[in-house]
């Protein structure tokens, strides 16, 4: 079996763990291989499956986490490796005032288990101009938080700056779930299953349009307010908003990990045409679906 497929499942594990993290439960990895990774997600399937299970059948819902936001974080360096400039997002995400970090150290807004990596990209930039790397850092935050980020290092051409970029999910920190349920109307168990069955339906389905919410509250066999309204007590947000927060989420991962046309990652993310697409992502995102980098090629072999 090639290395390149074997990155490629690989990858497939890193998104369900990811999804996990969410809150997630509903992710699953077809693997019909014969191997250690085939165990590994085997595993994960598993684990999943069991824990989608004991929340049904304590009568909450799966503690899911809402995307707060897709952050994108730049970082210009100079030769020295001082902070020249950066987007607006960082000092917003980081919570610095922006005057405090520019001109700064950039060695100095990572903790320190990160330093010794980042040390040893001074070194290579120092050798190669072209060096280029992508790794995870962890960077300290002005309120004293860590914030672990995957970031790419390299100089940009015809200059001796330095660019150091990252996407981060940010995720909405939710009270718990029974601080809801104490406060909530649905707490009947067969209410709490048929919104949990709506989250799992939503996930499942984000390559189709969404059905109308009389149609949905038909399909689980419940009143279309109570759907409606535990919908939103449960996940913080509309069915629809849900939806189309979601799909978006996925389009921009798969831009990122494919070489599928945008146009394509548009149908197979349920919108009917590249044009709605283009505004719904670029007034989610704050940038286009072609601003991202992109593989050569597709993934698989």
């Amino acid at each position: 079996m090639s290395d390149q497929f074997n990155q490629v499942r690989i990858k497939r594990i890193y998104q369900m763990l990811f999804e996990m993290a969410t809150g997630n439960m509903t992710f699953r990895i077809e693997d019909n291989s014969n191997d250690e990774l085939k165990n590994i997600a085997a595993a994960l399937n598993k684990i999943a499956e069991d824990l989608q299970k004991i929340n049904l059948a304590s009568g909450h819902n799966s503690a899911y986490y809402p995307y707060q936001n897709l952050i994108q974080l730049t970082f210009v360096l100079d030769n020295d490796f001082v902070l020249l400039s950066f987007n607006n997002e960082v000092p917003h995400t980081l919570k610095y005032k922006p005057d405090i970090i520019v001109n700064t150290d950039f060695g100095k807004l990572i903790d320190q288990q990160s330093k010794d990596l980042w040390n040893g990209i001074l070194d290579e930039l120092d050798k190669n101009s072209n060096y280029t790397t992508t790794l995870q850092l962890i960077f300290i935050t002005g309120d004293n938080h860590l914030l672990p980020s995957f970031c790419t290092v390299s100089r940009l051409l015809y200059s001796d700056e330095i660019i150091v970029s990252s996407v981060s999910t940010i995720l909405e920190e939710m009270r718990d779930i029974n601080d809801r349920l104490s406060g909530s109307k649905i707490r009947k168990h067969n209410e709490v299953t048929a919104v949990q069955n709506l989250h799992d339906y939503i996930l499942s389905h984000l390559d189709e349009p969404l059905p109308t919410l009389h149609h949905l509250a038909q399909i689980f066999a419940i009143e279309e307010h109570i759907l409606k309204n535990g919908f939103r007590t449960f996940f913080k947000t509309s069915v629809y908003n849900f939806y189309q927060e979601e799909r978006l989420k996925r389009a921009n991962l798969m831009i990122r990990q494919t070489a599928v046309s945008l146009k394509e990652i548009a149908y197979l993310n349920g919108f009917k045409g590249y044009l709605n697409f283009y505004k719904a992502f670029k007034k989610r995102f704050g940038y286009k679906p072609s601003d991202l980098s992109r593989p050569e090629e597709d993934l698989l072999p």
